[in-house]
């Protein structure tokens, strides 16, 4: 081996130039021979053969533009063909129309269709690729083209690579006033409202360094229906805004009216989804219109619809995919250690959860030879001021990008370079690599990056315990393309409306609107489900079309299970009906003046009786108002025992036995969002029902001596009728009346929001479930289990709809594990 490598070391190297006449005279007498062999061969006829002919203008059959075109070299047009082309000239087609208007860039708004449906800027390259789907005024990818598979391989991107989702259907509000007016605004319509954190949240969300999640509500209506989960973010303090009794022109109509009260004026954006953008702007407009007629102060609200956009990538190589694309050249810091680790996007780990990155990035397509020196904004003028006037020459652009500021979105921002300049850019730059290059590509070059070379964005961090990993960008409606592409290319897999429900199930978060089935969103979209299922069930045969199944589940058949609860017991203690908003704000606001509200009172979910609880405080009012302190829920609270401490509590178990206060059944019912686990078999589907078991039917799955072939189930014809659809198109429980069939009918308690996905290594379903029917089924479990058997979790059945067996599974109550329940994706 070595001899070897020896040898084909000392044979000499080819030359480096060759010179062609000579190689042809040394080599002539084989070249010759080569020539009569082949010439032998095609008998001297070296012309390409017919048949071999490569086909370049077989596909154009339009003989008539052809001999058009001859004639318009020779220069002899008829003047009939003339006008003909003037009018084509004048009727463009439409293909052409459409691809110059989705290639089209402008500053703000969308491309629409004929009946006004938005299209995302990143519409062309989605429809490329996924299935597309008319939802909530966009056109929106759904998922990748198929049967609506391949959750196992997204899993395994979402663990070890990076998802990208084009989330630009999520629409920011505007607000501008007083600090203390919008503060107000916020207690009144969100939940928790922003006083309800601690004093060092509260100080982070304020100041402009984190943002913060809540639940949106109507104002003043009694029993008003959620709207969406909503993010919002301040503005950080700037020193021009600071002042008391300062006065803002925000509008030239409204100049007259000035901002006089005693806090700082401070603009505040509220992000919600597109599927209750309308809802929310109303009942956020009627609170800003209240407070001003109360107080005679101007704040503003307004819409953000086409200026700005939201990108989400999430997976556990987000952040290193971050780091390949963005290149800051300003970030502005509000804190020592942002000014270090911001400024370069590392270390990722000493970035809290729900912080705000205010960064100006240069264009990702730039190359990647370019690089310019992060400043950041803290000691920005003295960096400038000790350069000297070569560097500031250089940095002129530089100083320009400092001045963009991502909240005056409504001045505009200028869109980037063209794909086709910056494509003709590269190309002069490769010529110059190789010495090829004219003089004025250097020119065009740098006046292009000059204008166009930055782009201010605001970076968005969300992580939780369960391995969500995930960073939002928000930036200008017109830079998606320039950082959507690099992105894919870097590595990131697109992901559609599907695939992004799956990963809210992988990381244990509400998907909205799937699992909120308080809120009118959730409404029109199962209508919407509901109506293509059928279209689907029509287009095959009838003994082929599937069980028709109701959708969305009738949550109104859980009121059957609570009321053969309160007739057992026989504690019902008629009583007014709670306001959902004094439960969510753990106060009483009777004694406030309640107007009348129009918006919050229409267009309620009437399929949905009752709430959900979303908060700790908000579940821990509520047993408070239906004298239910004695129940077995242990909202978590961070000055309250451990759930294992509380397990083990003899007290409050003996107080259900020896007897409580009564139970107020009369008021709304109070949902609990739970996790599901089967114990041991079993995949529960999006719809499937939740039921209340007997003992008897647990120790069935859990004794040892149970055999795999036994289970309860209910006889085939009662799948059919166990929900049955009325005249009126509503769904109703139907109670069997045989002893047999009713020997096998459990009461439902809730309903699953989102199944099993397929590929998880924990499957896990997500449903809604009654508080006080939890709480009975614990109570009953636990008296007849010793005290170290207990388990914090409880007993449930799960049926699919479709299906005839029961499957006994694990239900863990959310708040009994967190403070809030807010998280959403």
């Amino acid at each position: 081996m070595a001899t070897d490598g020896f040898k084909r070391s000392s044979i000499a190297p080819p030359p480096r130039s060759l010179n062609v006449e000579k190689f042809a005279e040394s080599r002539a007498s084989e070249l010759e021979a080569l020539h009569s062999i082949v010439a032998n061969r095609l008998n001297n006829n070296f012309r390409s053969q017919r048949n071999k002919r490569r086909r370049t203008t077989g596909h154009d059959n339009r003989d008539a533009n052809k001999r058009f075109r001859k004639r318009e070299k020779i220069g002899v047009v008829d003047k009939g063909n003339v006008v003909t082309s003037e009018k084509d000239e004048k009727k463009v087609p439409r293909r052409i129309r459409r691809r110059v208007e989705l290639r089209r860039n402008t500053e703000h708004g969308y491309s629409t269709s004929g009946d006004g449906t938005k299209r995302l800027r990143t519409h062309v390259w989605h429809a490329k690729r996924f299935t597309m789907t008319k939802l909530w005024g966009f056109y929106l990818p759904v998922g990748l083209q198929g049967r609506g598979r391949g959750s196992r391989a997204l899993l395994n991107w979402f663990r070890h690579g990076a998802l990208v989702h084009d989330a630009c259907y999520h629409i920011a509000l505007q607000l501008e006033g007083p600090e203390d007016l919008l503060l107000s605004i916020l207690s009144m319509v969100l939940v928790p409202s922003p006083s309800a954190h601690s004093e060092d949240i509260s100080r982070s969300v304020l100041s402009g360094a984190a943002y913060g999640r809540a639940m949106l509500h109507h104002v003043g209506a009694p029993g008003s229906k959620s709207i969406a989960p909503v993010t919002y973010m301040w503005r950080p303090i700037q020193k021009k805004d600071i002042g008391i009794g300062a006065e803002h022109d925000v509008d030239s109509v409204n100049s007259t009216r000035t901002y006089e009260c005693c806090s700082s004026f401070r603009q505040l954006w509220v992000w919600m989804h597109a599927s209750a953008f309308n809802e929310g702007y109303d009942a956020l407009k009627f609170a800003c219109q209240k407070l001003m007629d109360e107080t005679g102060i101007l704040i503003n609200c307004f819409s953000l619809e086409g200026q700005l956009a939201k990108l989400e990538i999430m997976g556990s190589k987000a952040f290193g995919l971050l780091q390949k694309i963005l290149h800051p050249i300003t970030c502005k810091t509000l804190k020592s250690w942002q000014l270090t680790k911001c400024s370069s996007l590392d270390h990722e780990d000493q970035i809290p959860s729900c912080a705000i990155l205010s960064l100006t990035v240069d264009d990702p397509r730039n190359l990647p030879e370019k690089k310019t020196a992060v400043v950041p904004e803290v000691a920005s003028n003295r960096v400038l001021g000790d350069a000297s006037e070569n560097e500031a020459k250089e940095n002129t652009s530089l100083e320009g990008n400092q001045d963009l500021d991502l909240w005056d979105a409504r001045n505009g921002f200028s869109p980037p370079v063209e794909e086709n300049v910056l494509c003709m850019e590269k190309h002069h730059q490769r010529l110059a690599f190789f010495c090829l290059s004219d003089s004025q590509s250097g020119i065009l070059n740098t006046s292009s990056d000059a204008q166009h070379g930055s782009c201010p964005i605001l970076l968005l961090k969300s992580s939780n315990q369960k391995g969500m990993i995930g960073w939002s960008i928000i930036l200008p409606l017109s830079w998606v393309k320039a950082f959507w592409i690099p992105l894919v290319s870097n590595g990131a897999h697109a992901i559609g409306l599907r695939e992004k429900h799956w990963i809210a199930c992988e990381v244990e978060l509400p998907y909205f609107p799937s699992d909120f089935p308080d809120t009118n969103a959730y409404s029109s979209f199962m209508a919407t489900e509901a109506t293509t299922s059928d279209e689907k069930a029509k287009l095959r045969p009838p003994p082929m079309q599937a069980l028709r199944v109701p959708i969305p589940p009738p949550w109104v058949s859980v009121r059957s299970a609570f009321d053969q609860e309160s007739t057992i017991l026989g504690d019902t203690h008629p009583c007014e009906e709670t306001c959902t908003r004094d439960v969510a704000n753990g106060d009483s606001l009777t004694n406030s003046n309640q107007g009348s509200c129009d918006i919050s009172l229409k267009n309620h979910n009437i399929s949905f009786k009752g709430f959900v609880s979303r908060t700790s405080h908000m579940l821990s009012y509520y047993l408070n108002e239906i004298h239910g302190n004695h129940l077995l829920l242990f909202p978590k609270f961070p000055d309250k025992k451990s759930f294992s401490e509380l397990m083990i509590d003899e007290a409050k178990l003996s107080r259900n036995l020896n007897g409580a206060s009564p139970i107020n059944y009369e008021r709304n019912l109070c949902f609990l969002r739970v996790l599901l686990h089967a114990y041991k078999e079993g995949s529960f589907e999006e719809g499937a029902v939740v039921c209340a078991p007997h003992l008897s039917d647990i120790s069935m799955w859990t004794s040892r001596s149970r055999s795999t072939e036994t289970g309860l189930q209910i006889p085939q014809s009662s799948v059919r009728s166990y929900f049955k659809e009325q005249s009126s198109g509503k769904w109703e429980l139907q109670i069997p009346e045989d002893t047999v069939t009713r020997e096998s009918n459990r009461q439902p308690i809730g309903f699953v929001t989102t199944g099993f996905v397929r590929g998880s290594k924990k499957l896990k379903a997500e449903a809604l479930c009654e508080a006080i029917l939890l709480a009975r089924l614990r109570e009953e479990q636990w008296n007849e289990m010793p005290m170290k058997e207990r388990r914090k979790e409880i007993y449930v059945l799960v049926r699919n709809l479709r299906s005839t067996a029961y499957r006994l599974a694990l239900a863990t109550i959310i708040l009994e594990q967190q403070e809030e329940d807010v998280e959403f994706m």
